[in-house]
C-alpha cells in the first residue's frame, strides 16, 4: 500500500493526472504482485537455491515477456492507447526501447521487493541460529556440570559404606553433611550463578567429610583473601581440582597437606589455587587437571579469558585459576 501509494503521488505529479495514475497503477500493481510473488516463493526456491540458474533466468525471462504482453494489453484497453505516455510523441507498444524500459522497470520492483524479503528472512535466520547456539550452550554445560554429580556422590557413599562397615561413631555426621551436599547439588545448582559464599561453604562441607573418612592424615588449610560477599560464579566450578588433591594426593603419603585458596584481586578477577604433596612418578598425567570436561567448560564459560596452569615443585601439585568476576557469562 505504502509503494501504490508513492507510485500514484509520483505518476500523478508527472503527468498533473492523477485519475490517470490511479487507474494505470490499479492496473499494473496487481501485475507486479504476481511477478514478485511468482519469483520469490517459486523462482527462487526451485532454481536459485539448487543452483539450477540457467533455468531460472529462462523462467524470469519468460515471466516477464507474459507480463509485458499482459500489462501492454490492459493499459491500452482499460487505461489508455497512449501505452508509454513519459515518451516524447506516441509511441507504438512492442519496440525496443518500449520492451526495455518495462522490463527493466519490473526488474527494479522484484529486486526491490526481495532485497526487502531476504532482509527480513537474513534476520530472522540470524536471530534462530544464535537461539540454537545459546540453547546448545546451555545443554553442553548442563552436561558437563552433571558429570562431576554422581562421581562425587559415587565416592562419598563409599566412604560412608566403609564407616559403617566400621561401625564408626562418625558415620551419622558423614550422614549429615551427605545430605547437605546432596540438597546444594540437586537443587542449588540448577541456577547458572551462584553466590561464592555458598560454593565455600559446599566446599567446606566436602573437606569435612574428607577429614572424617582420613582422620589426622590429612591435613587441610583454606584461604580467603578479599572481600567475597556478592561475587556470583557457576556452581561446581571448583570441585574438581579439589577432589583431586585428595584421589591423586593420598597414594604414597601417610599425611596429606592440601592448601586451598581464593582471593580477589582488584574486584576484577579471581585467583583460585590448590596445593597438595604427593608421591607420584608421573603427576602431571594423573592428577586429572587435563580432564576435557573441566576445560571444556571453563572455556564455554569463559571463552579466552580464563587462565589455568599447573606445576610440580618439591613434591608439590599446584593449580592456579584465574576467572573474571562481575562478567555476564
Amino acid at each position: 500500500m505504502s509503494y501504490f501509494s508513492l507510485n500514484f503521488i509520483r505518476w500523478g505529479s508527472y503527468f498533473k493526472d492523477y485519475w490517470y495514475s490511479l487507474k494505470s497503477n490499479l492496473v499494473e500493481f496487481p501485475l507486479h504482485i504476481l511477478l514478485v510473488y511468482f519469483t520469490i516463493y517459486f523462482l527462487i526456491p526451485k532454481f536459485i537455491l539448487a543452483k539450477k540458474y540457467a533455468l531460472f533466468f529462462i523462467s524470469f525471462a519468460a515471466a516477464l515477456a507474459l507480463l509485458y504482453i499482459a500489462r501492454t494489453g490492459f493499459n491500452y484497453i482499460l487505461v489508455t492507447e497512449n501505452i508509454w505516455p513519459e515518451a516524447d510523441g506516441l509511441q507504438d507498444s512492442f519496440e525496443f526501447n518500449h520492451i526495455l524500459a518495462v522490463t527493466l522497470g519490473e526488474v527494479y520492483v522484484v529486486a526491490f521487493v526481495a532485497a526487502i524479503k531476504l532482509t527480513v528472512e537474513w534476520t530472522y535466520q540470524k536471530r534462530k541460529v544464535e537461539t540454537l547456539k545459546k540453547l546448545q550452550l546451555t545443554t553442553e554445560l548442563n552436561f558437563l556440570k552433571s558429570q562431576i554429580q554422581p562421581h562425587f556422590f559415587f565416592n562419598t557413599l563409599n566412604n560412608l559404606y566403609a564407616l559403617t562397615l566400621e561401625k564408626s561413631d562418625i558415620a551419622p555426621s558423614v550422614v549429615l553433611k551427605l545430605s547437605d551436599i546432596m540438597q546444594y547439588v540437586l537443587y542449588d545448582v540448577k541456577e547458572p550463578l551462584i553466590a561464592l559464599t555458598t560454593e565455600i561453604k559446599y566446599i567446606q562441607n566436602y573437606l569435612d567429610l574428607e577429614e572424617m573418612r582420613h582422620g589426622t592424615n590429612v591435613k587441610i588449610k583454606i584461604s580467603i583473601k578479599g572481600d567475597i560477599s556478592g561475587i556470583m560464579i557457576p556452581p561446581l566450578l571448583f570441585l574438581p581440582f579439589i577432589e583431586n588433591c585428595f584421589k591423586h594426593g593420598i597414594k604414597g603419603n601417610e599425611n596429606l597437606k592440601v592448601k586451598i585458596g581464593f582471593k580477589i584481586v582488584e574486584n576484577k578477577k579471581l585467583i583460585f589455587t590448590t596445593e597438595n604433596n604427593f608421591v607420584d612418578s608421573s603427576p602431571t598425567t594423573k592428577h586429572g587437571i587435563g580432564n576435557p570436561n573441566v576445560k571444556r567448560r571453563l572455556e564455554l564459560l569463559y571463552r579466552k579469558s580464563f587462565k589455568l596452569n599447573s606445576k610440580v615443585l618439591e613434591n608439590n601439585y599446584k593449580v592456579k585459576m584465574s576467572i573474571p568476576i562481575k562478567q555476564d557469562l
